[in-house]
């Protein structure tokens, strides 16, 4: 019998891809709901203050109109009516009541919801409420003008080790202020839900990377029983994290629908998206460095400062790769919020690492500079054997074969050290260098597989899948684990009722679900040996589960290859109609033993036009270590994403607000500029794979930020090394170019 080629490790097609690109995927607006109203949100023109009038009797008495959904008439969420704060687990404070008062957070918050028959007649009913607003002194949505009112998050704590102040004694210093924008997730799937009341039992249809989570939320907001929460995602077109929990508009749609007795959809329109959804929130960093005169960092402080809503507040790991990055022995990193009349930032891919690896990485190319030194050399010598913020192993780390291999295939050698060197006509040409660090981890997961008598392997858990190609790695880890051909798994997720599963973000769903797919499917593979051995057709052999072998979907005697049985003829002779198992993994306390990271090294190459400053990225480099690479095909997918994305966070994204009002000034995707395929060079990517077998059984480690973290530094650093001018504030414009500071 021809022994199983692994799945795991091939470059497999998508498994959904057919439905995808024939249009039968079923996005979050796209559920065939019967009798189902349309809303259309109504958002307010004033950042802060409340609502004085509220008119809409106009748009209650146009044609098709069903309602007009506010504060007044809102069935309400039970939730908001208690007096301790109705505190979201994930986020401190009271998060956004929605349609509960007359009080305004921000600038287009929802204050109506108007319902009718059709989309176009909702729209136009939405035109006609009449709002007016007594505010209550000038809104405070800058950042930098507010940071006397900073404070310390509840939900993290400052790092120290060593000594603070040990860097200002270094023979070698650095002091620098680095600062990223507004950044938002811009997804090309909008978000949108549709809400649907079956008596008390609550039926959603959104776009959520955690069905599990949006159902323990919608539970807890509405105070219903389990049963009577079904949460449906079984395809998103796009996340980032702006999909990691409630938000306004599918609050809107249940109370709409409960209002109207009848399901409403609620598509939000793309500039809602800019500020009703989460972003990455605008950052002022402060990076210190002190080395000895051969490079070896002697202290290091990472300061930040992020911004968050006045109602809760927002937290993200912005300091966390200055903690673990490098071997040092003093170290500081402080981390607080500005509460502002903004809403609530969200984790935005690589959330908090990818602004603060800017800073860091691009620090860490200043000081290289300043010590004469090339800045992989310096990198190298402060490798660290350890994770210097716990003192604990790796439990994998090839970022030197990162390092080296990339460098190898960039031609890094070749790069001369002195900026402003390389040149070909107007065009300025610079290379530059970052490394990235990123968590490497798992949570509880449960997956159910069921195997059916025509050797069907279905298996079933409520993940997500916002894009990476979630169904098709699970399909191979199942595969692998129950000796069914991959041709004949199906994976299922999306759905709140199946085994609960935690949210598709800080790239953990492969190692979690993963873990929980390869231990049931391993069960059942157990189960089917115990079966097999008490089929008829062998049960006079007296053959114990030692003495039989899975594999291709059939089971064979150890010591006869030829003598088989298929999956299928185990079930029938047994006479069962389908073999269905369960089972829910934790994380292993092994792991509590030794720090799990991912790693990369990015190398790119720019141009920079020198009479416009005009930046164009022409050649990128990028060595990962992501322990064991499920599937070569997908893998590769998520780190083109990673760099595209950094190429629009370096040199394009900004969202841009006019303080006066507290409202974004480029809320669409013409002034709000993201990379389009002209901007892309060729990329190279290139794994280092070692399998990570102390975070899970598969090996894999989290693959979906790593990409992204310090690409945007590596970028400038290479403008540096083309311009001899050093961009601290992100997104590097020509105009910061071709200023005369440097």
């Amino acid at each position: 019998m021809e022994p199983q080629t692994p799945t795991i490790g091939q470059a497999l097609n998508r498994v959904d891809g057919y439905q995808k690109v024939t249009g039968q995927a079923r996005y979050a607006a796209e559920h065939p709901v019967g009798n189902v109203a349309y809303g259309v949100l109504v958002t307010s023109t004033v950042a802060r203050g409340r609502i004085s009038t509220l008119d809409t009797q106009a748009a209650e008495q146009a044609p098709g109109v069903l309602a007009v959904l506010t504060y007044r008439n809102s069935p309400g969420v039970p939730s908001y009516r208690q007096t301790k704060a109705n505190n979201n687990p994930r986020l401190e404070g009271q998060e956004l009541r929605v349609f509960h008062d007359d009080e305004i957070h921000f600038s287009n918050q929802p204050v109506a919801l108007a319902i009718a028959d059709t989309l176009e007649r909702a729209q136009h009913a939405a035109s006609l409420v009449r709002v007016a607003y007594a505010t209550t002194g000038p809104a405070q949505t800058e950042l930098s003008a507010h940071l006397g009112r900073s404070i310390e998050p509840k939900k993290t704590e400052d790092h120290l080790r060593g000594r603070p102040d040990a860097w200002r004694s270094a023979p070698v210093r650095l002091e620098q202020e680095y600062r990223t924008p507004v950044q938002v997730h811009n997804p090309l799937e909008p978000h949108a839900a549709i809400a649907q009341w079956q008596g008390n039992k609550l039926v959603v249809y959104n776009k959520t990377q955690a069905p599990s989570v949006a159902k323990r939320d919608l539970m807890r907001m509405f105070q219903l029983p389990p049963e009577n929460v079904q949460v449906y995602s079984p395809f998103v077109g796009g996340a980032f994290g702006g999909a990691s929990r409630i938000w306004p508009q599918e609050v809107a749609a249940i109370l709409g629908a409960r209002l109207v007795g009848r399901p409403v959809k609620v598509v939000l329109a793309r500039e809602q998206m800019f500020n009703l959804v989460g972003y990455r929130p605008h950052a002022i960093q402060k990076i210190s460095l002190g080395a000895t005169a051969t490079g070896q960092l002697v202290g290091m402080r990472h300061e930040a400062c992020g911004q968050t809503s006045r109602y809760e507040q927002f937290v993200e790991r912005i300091v966390h790769p200055s903690k673990s990055a490098y071997r040092c022995p003093n170290m500081q990193a402080i981390y607080r919020i500005v509460p502002l009349d903004l809403s609530t930032p969200a984790w935005t891919r690589g959330p908090g690492e990818t602004s603060g690896s800017f800073a860091l990485e691009s620090a860490m190319d200043e000081l290289a500079y300043a010590l004469n030194m090339d800045p992989l050399t310096l990198r190298l010598q402060n490798f660290a054997d350890a994770d210097p913020a716990s003192n604990k192993p790796w439990s994998s780390n090839q970022l030197r074969r990162c390092y080296a291999l990339g460098a190898e295939r960039f031609g890094w050698s070749k790069r001369p050290a002195q900026p402003r060197s390389l040149r070909e006509g107007e065009w300025l040409i610079g290379y530059g260098m970052a490394m990235g660090i990123y968590k490497a981890e798992r949570s509880k997961a449960a997956a159910r597989a069921q195997l059916t008598p025509d050797g069907t392997l279905l298996v079933q858990s409520a993940t997500a899948d916002v894009g990476p190609g979630t169904g098709t790695i699970m399909s191979q880890i199942a595969a692998d684990a129950s000796g069914v051909p991959v041709a004949q798994v199906r994976f299922e997720l999306g759905n709140s009722s199946l085994p609960p599963a935690p949210g598709q973000y800080g790239s953990h769903t492969a190692a979690s679900v993963g873990s929980a797919v390869h231990a049931v499917c391993q069960a059942l593979q157990q189960e089917l040996l115990a079966l097999a051995v008490r089929t008829p057709a062998w049960a006079n052999r007296n053959l114990g589960p030692a003495d039989v072998v899975a594999r291709n979907g059939r089971v064979h005697l150890a010591i006869d290859a030829d003598t088989q049985l298929s999956y299928a003829d185990i079930l029938r002779q047994h006479n069962l109609p389908k073999l269905e198992l369960t089972r829910e993994v934790d994380t292993n306390p092994e792991q509590e033993k030794y720090s799990g990271k991912s790693f990369c090294a990015n190398f790119v190459e720019v141009r920079v036009h020198e009479p416009t400053g005009e930046v164009r990225l022409s050649r990128v480099v990028s060595a990962l270590d992501v322990g064991r690479v499920l599937n070569p095909k997908t893998a590769r997918s998520q780190v083109y994403g990673s760099i595209v994305w950094g190429i629009g966070l370096a040199l394009m994204e900004d969202a841009r607000l006019d303080h006066r009002y507290g409202r974004f000034i480029n809320p669409d995707l013409a002034e709000y500029h993201v990379p389009v395929c002209a901007d892309v060079p060729a990329i190279e990517v290139h794994f280092v794979e070692e399998p990570d077998l102390r975070l899970d059984p598969m090996g894999a480690k989290g693959l979906g930020e790593i990409g992204l973290i310090g690409f945007t530094a590596a970028i400038a650093n290479a403008v540096y090394h083309a311009t001899g001018k050093r961009i601290r504030e992100l997104p590097i414009t020509p105009d910061k170019l071709l200023e005369e500071t440097t």
